[in-house]
């Protein structure tokens, strides 16, 4: 298909990418005619989650929360955008807040963090409780707390298709690793990946303008990219 064109008219060649502009390389991995066996976790991007949420794509959305500010946090975001939702901004850090308190009291030897859920009508929100103490989550939380949600979604059809954030670049509820430095996106959803999760994930907007590398839109990578990493082609 040599002649091939994506958009009409002169569309190809006014769309031609300039040289430092925001776009991605999207790489295709795997034999097109080909069913995979086991279902991998697609990455959206440039996808915008918020409308996506909107205009009903997805049932169940995954995302942080904590117990004293959201304000700035895509839970925040989803409660003013759904205008069915009994929830509020308030209301919801409030009950973050007393279910914190609670298990203090009556859990203190469980293990963080917990999965908080907000039924907004024709939207689940499962929400990752933020660990005590702490101003972030670590991908330790995001293993423990996904192996969770995953647990939420299983044989509950109503609640797919579902998406969660990737909680790099969040302000409310920050993800960090090693020296206190953003983990990397494939150890992100590495770890979402050994929970057993395998909806859809947002990578952050930061990502949008990393035209230099290759991506792939499904995860697990081919095995080519372990294999380069050692060295091999």
């Amino acid at each position: 298909m040599s002649d091939f064109r994506i958009y009409k008219d002169d569309g190809d060649r006014l769309m031609e990418v300039p040289s430092g502009a925001t776009h991605l390389k999207l790489i295709p991995a795997g034999n097109p005619r080909e069913v995979r066996a086991d279902r991998g976790i697609r990455i959206m991007w440039g996808q915008h989650l918020l409308t996506d949420i909107v205009h009903g794509r997805y049932r169940t959305l995954i995302c942080g929360v904590n117990d004293t500010d959201n304000e700035h946090g895509i839970l925040g975001e989803i409660l003013r955008l759904v205008p069915t939702s009994q929830w509020t901004l308030r209301s919801a850090t409030s009950y973050a807040k007393m279910f914190r308190e609670a298990t203090t009291l009556h859990a203190h030897e469980d293990r963080e963090p917990y999965i908080l859920k907000f039924d907004l009508d024709r939207l689940l929100v499962l929400a990752m409780l933020r660990p005590a103490g702490r101003d972030h989550f670590t991908l330790e939380d995001i293993y423990r707390g996904m192996t969770t949600a995953t647990r939420m979604l299983e044989g509950r059809r109503e609640r797919l298709p579902v998406a969660t954030v990737s909680f790099l670049g969040a302000k409310s509820n920050a993800l960090r690793g090693e020296r206190h430095a953003e983990p990397s996106l494939e150890s992100v959803i590495d770890a979402m990946w050994k929970a057993g999760y395998r909806g859809d994930i947002y990578p952050p907007v930061a990502s949008w303008d990393k035209h230099e590398v290759g991506v792939f839109a499904t995860f697990p990578f081919p095995e080519s990219v372990d294999r380069m990493r050692q060295g091999s082609s």
